[in-house]
């Protein structure tokens, strides 16, 4: 691997020559916050691992706001820290721009790289738009792998009801349906892995696919489990970041997970096939409650644009959806706004949904990019669902209806099995035919989420 890293990044591998521990921290345009991030990482290197060696490797999308220079110029005084014991040795502290398909991934490859060429014990990563972050977080996220012998640290955290919608409504819950482990936050941003998994990570061929954008959380998580890997998380209290509205511009994120989410479904349906259930992954860290911004949430434009994508994409849903659940969603439409009424879109029925496009996905009933983009109404109808009957419930009550989600995916796991592997009866149309219908609703956008 030492033949594919920037040759600055090789150059400085040479004279490091070897290292315990990486940190990586991917960024694009984050000077406003990765100073802080950087220095949280320092401190806790220096705190709860002054006997190792440690570099922290910034890998940059090309930023033009002083991102790299914030990185080189973060300070920790080290008499701050009240330490126990002095570090042998300052962490290194590294920042390159990152080469190939721009995104999230692309950065975590170098970062895995220099991992690999450092013969580093222990990678972890973590975003670059933290405001929580702490010391503790790096000793949360590196512990469980040097010395409890897991290979994969997911976060755990306590966020604001309304972030991590995507995690919330459809990673959390078919993530766990599937590979029958509970990761509450699979695709979270900061994560540990051990030595033998970057190696694994490195020799995967699909880092020009979504992967190098944001399908990275997820795929990694993914492999750990659908590959027998020991997964644990730790508990990291409050995540606060820059967090969107979901109802704002989240489309690409939404594509980029999701269709990174139905291509490894494909890839390991052997192991998800065999069981049902789920089980907890092991948990570290002291659990607390902690107080969250808040996330200012627009129902009536999501609920404006799964009525649109109601008229518009009526074509693309007939050959995605069965009959039945399509006559469902479209009910949902025609009584949208009737005496007042807002959205309700069930667990049972958004499950539907859900696998019914993970099969069409599969089965390429229509170009795969026109069946991921003819989710986000229906994602927009879900999360508008979810802010209504969420309103007025504290976070405890939230979590119990994820729970029930959740619960309610596991329920449909046979059914996804027999219509995975036999014939859907559904007819096909041709992509040219409606390639037309499905980018009129483009301009109603989403994002995704962190």
């Amino acid at each position: 691997m030492a033949t594919s890293l920037p040759e600055e990044a090789r150059r400085a591998a040479d004279v490091i020559r070897r290292a315990d521990i990486v940190i990586g921290i991917p960024s694009y345009n984050n000077e406003r916050t990765i100073g802080h991030v950087v220095r949280a990482a320092y401190a806790g290197l220096a705190k709860y691992f002054p006997q190792l060696t440690a570099v922290v490797v910034n890998s940059d999308g090309g930023s033009t706001d002083g991102t790299q220079e914030a990185v080189l110029s973060a300070r920790v005084e080290a008499n701050s820290l009240m330490l126990l014991s002095t570090p042998l040795l300052a962490a290194h502290r590294l920042t390159f721009p990152y080469h190939g398909v721009p995104g999230k991934g692309s950065a975590f490859r170098l970062v895995f790289q220099m991992a690999e060429q450092l013969d580093a014990k222990v990678c972890a990563v973590v975003d670059s738009d933290l405001r929580s972050i702490t010391p503790e977080w790096i000793d949360l996220l590196i512990r469980p792998v040097l010395f409890a012998g897991f290979d994969f640290v997911a976060p755990y955290y306590q966020r604001h009801k309304y972030d991590g919608t995507i995690t919330n409504s459809i990673v959390y819950p078919l993530t766990r349906m599937l590979y029958g482990v509970s990761v509450r936050q699979p695709i979270g941003g900061e994560f540990g892995v051990s030595a033998r998994l970057v190696k694994r990570y490195l020799e995967r061929q699909d880092w020009e696919t979504d992967v190098a954008r944001f399908g990275i959380d997820i795929w990694m998580t993914t492999l750990a489990l659908a590959e027998g890997y020991r997964v644990c998380q730790s508990f990291l209290g409050a995540k606060l970041h820059d967090a969107k509205d979901p109802g704002s511009d989240l489309s690409a994120m939404l594509q980029q997970v999701v269709g990174s989410v139905f291509n490894l479904m494909e890839e390991y349906s052997p192991v998800w096939q065999k069981g049902s259930g789920s089980t907890p992954a092991e948990l570290f860290g002291f659990r607390f409650d902690v107080g969250l911004d808040p996330i200012h949430v627009n129902v009536h434009r999501m609920e404006d644009a799964f009525r649109r994508g109601c008229e518009e994409l009526g074509e693309v849903w007939e050959t995605v959806l069965e009959k039945k659940t399509l006559s469902a969603v479209r009910a949902l439409a025609a009584g949208l706004g009737k005496n007042g009424n807002g959205l309700h879109l069930s667990d049972e029925l958004w499950a539907e949904v859900v696998l019914e496009f993970a099969c069409a996905y599969r089965r390429r009933s229509l170009a795969r990019g026109m069946i991921l983009r003819s989710l986000t109404p229906l994602y927009l109808a879900r999360v508008a669902s979810f802010v209504r009957d969420t309103e007025n419930l504290v976070a405890s009550q939230v979590e119990d209806k994820i729970e029930q989600l959740c619960l309610t995916f596991e329920t449909f796991k046979p059914g996804l099995i027999a219509r995975w592997n036999g014939n859907s009866g559904q007819s096909e149309a041709s992509p040219v035919e409606l390639g037309a219908v499905v980018s009129a609703t483009n301009e109603s956008k989403i994002g995704g989420e962190k």
